[in-house]
């Protein structure tokens, strides 16, 4: 058995409002709880308007305060946007608030573009800070050493789970060493999934927190009645990618009978790579799909993303999987 968790992005739907899409957050979050997924996590873009969690830990606040049981988190956080103490203050506070629900996701990535990245204020310098970032993130969110000048109030010793977020084998190395749980993208970005997780497993050193190793993969799955309506809805995900091919960033759009009439073939070819750990059908399809995708890769636990225009869709696809018989309930 896998655990199964949710990924929302809070996507914003043409021709609906931003305050749409965080009632939507809700409303799944609620409905993933009552189905027994383990998580609830959000991540951080920036300048998409296509994408409403910026303010990420604002949003898993909101999600936390509407929920009671499931864990919620960050998958993730781009650590390099931030100063590690102002995260561990945020996080922190979350833990205070909801205590023992929290998890914290760190991803190297900036989410966004050059220019938004300077309007962050971001450190343009080709020092790479990351591990350092992230250890010192660990040690802020630990206990209060001897001597201790500066800490995180709230923050300090609530000992938020941190993961280290990737899509390549440098992420793998880093959660290897600090012996962290790894959730690899494959959501999005497929082709070192193998590659990642072998080298992550091979390298794991034990810590105090965690003894052994814990993988998690992200991927897409949208299931419904038949696999004729599931390819429909899938569409507004196919769109999105090859409008990300285009360099365009947009809403999501509706469905579409036909996706050959939206994209060119090299866009196709590129879009679809991006979308090969995707899981699209009845829940026959779907079911035989993850079943071989976890016995290959051994994974513990699976970070379902399922972009659909329809938001009473997207729950049924989330309640369809949940009713596969994958799922280690939490």
């Amino acid at each position: 058995m896998t655990k199964l968790s949710v990924l929302d992005l809070v996507p914003v739907s043409e021709g609906k409002t931003i305050a749409d899409a965080f009632a939507n957050a809700r409303s799944l979050a609620r409905h993933a709880e009552a189905l027994g997924y383990t998580r609830f996590w959000m991540a951080e873009h920036h300048n998409m308007v296509g994408i409403a969690s910026a303010a990420t830990a604002v949003a898993i606040g909101n999600i936390a305060g509407h929920t009671k049981t499931i864990r919620v988190g960050a998958g993730g956080i781009m650590l390099p946007n931030h100063a590690p103490l102002v995260i561990a203050e945020q996080f922190g506070t979350l833990e205070t608030l909801y205590p023992g629900r929290i998890d914290l996701g760190l991803g190297r990535a900036p989410g966004t573009d050059q220019r938004t990245m300077m309007a962050l204020r971001r450190n343009m310098s080709p020092a790479d800070t990351f591990p350092q970032d992230v250890v010192e993130l660990q040690a802020l969110l630990g206990p209060l050493q001897e001597g201790q000048k500066v800490q995180a109030v709230p923050g300090t010793d609530t000992n938020v789970p941190i993961w280290i977020l990737g899509s390549s084998l440098y992420g793998a190395q880093l959660a290897a060493l600090l012996g962290l749980p790894y959730a690899f993208a494959s959501h999005f970005a497929p082709s070192a999934l193998d590659d990642a997780l072998y080298l992550y497993r091979d390298r794991f050193e034990p810590s105090e927190r965690n003894r052994s190793s814990y993988a998690m993969a992200g991927v897409n799955v949208i299931v419904a009645e038949t696999d004729e309506e599931a390819r429909y809805l899938f569409s507004s995900l196919q769109m999105r990618f090859a409008d990300m091919v285009r360099g365009a960033r947009g809403f999501l759009k509706p469905p579409i009978d036909d996706i050959e009439t939206y994209w060119t073939p090299a866009e196709k070819a590129q879009a679809s790579a991006m979308l090969s750990c995707s899981f699209v059908g009845s829940p026959e399809t779907v079911k035989r799909g993850l079943g071989a995708f976890i016995a290959r890769t051994g994974v513990d636990e699976l970070m379902v993303a399922t972009a659909i225009y329809d938001h009473a869709a997207r729950l049924k696809s989330y309640e369809l999987l949940a009713g596969l018989g994958l799922q280690e309930t939490p």
